[in-house]
């Protein structure tokens, strides 16, 4: 019995704005404790966690104390791993997924099917559906991969696309976080004669950067059609050869 299609939503206004939200949402461009916008942006929300006492010590000037993250220092083994993934893993990706799951209810990620399809594809080979997951993967390694395998459980990318956007986000992952703030130190450094150690611009490294990510899921685009060739080309022992029969 074959079964009966869901019809298609239609794509309103509302969806777009739902998009257009959830982009400011992921981008960064809202972040900032100190603006009553901060609540737009991802990684404002997402906070941080408070500092512990670890040690006191009695100087001349009075009692000092040293603090250290939630996480603890000189952590080692499996223990640690769990601190790190309960203190900074855990809470990213439910956020993640809480919030994507509020941009999907009002249409976000149909409006990002329809808009962005044609040019994600072409780019990167997915479809528009992982607009957001792009987005969120240039801030948050774990975000990112929490919403592809979400679209990937949902039907919204095939295997193959999730091949190539996996490729995408494992090239320069999470480049504003991990390249951006951490990499502008950098950029603070002088030589001996006064002038910038860094020569070139942070803009020029990101656009290095995307154009690896871009260039990743590309290669393995080619990997997947050459397999996908080669496993649909007949083999040699397949092929049938007429036998000739003599009366």
């Amino acid at each position: 019995m074959s079964q009966e299609k869901k019809p298609e939503e239609k794509v309103t206004i509302g969806c777009y704005i739902s998009l257009f939200l959830a982009a400011l949402f992921f981008s960064g461009l809202c972040a900032g404790v100190n603006h009553w916008w901060g609540i737009f942006d991802y990684s404002t929300l997402m906070g941080k966690a408070g500092r512990v006492v670890t040690g006191v010590m009695e100087t001349t000037d009075g009692l000092v104390t040293t603090t250290s993250s939630f996480r603890g220092a000189g952590g080692t083994g499996a223990l640690d791993g769990f601190l790190f993934g309960f203190s900074s893993i855990v809470p990213g990706v439910l956020l993640i997924m809480g919030m994507i799951n509020v941009f999907e209810h009002y249409g976000a990620l149909r409006a990002a099917r329809q808009l962005m399809t044609p040019i994600m594809r072409f780019i990167i080979g997915v479809r528009g559906s992982a607009a957001l997951a792009l987005i969120a993967c240039l801030q948050s390694t774990d975000g990112g991969a929490a919403m592809t395998r979400q679209l990937k459980d949902e039907g919204e990318l095939t295997e193959t696309e999730v091949n190539n956007f996996a490729a995408f986000q494992m090239v320069a992952s999470a480049p504003i976080t991990n390249f951006v703030t951490t990499g502008a130190a950098f950029y603070a450094l002088v030589g001996a004669d006064g002038r910038p150690a860094m020569t070139v611009s942070i803009g020029l490294c990101l656009v290095v950067l995307l154009a690896a990510k871009v260039l990743g899921a590309n290669v393995m685009r080619v990997i997947q059609i050459r397999a996908a060739k080669k496993a649909s080309a007949p083999s040699q022992a397949s092929v049938q050869v007429p036998v000739l029969i003599k009366d």
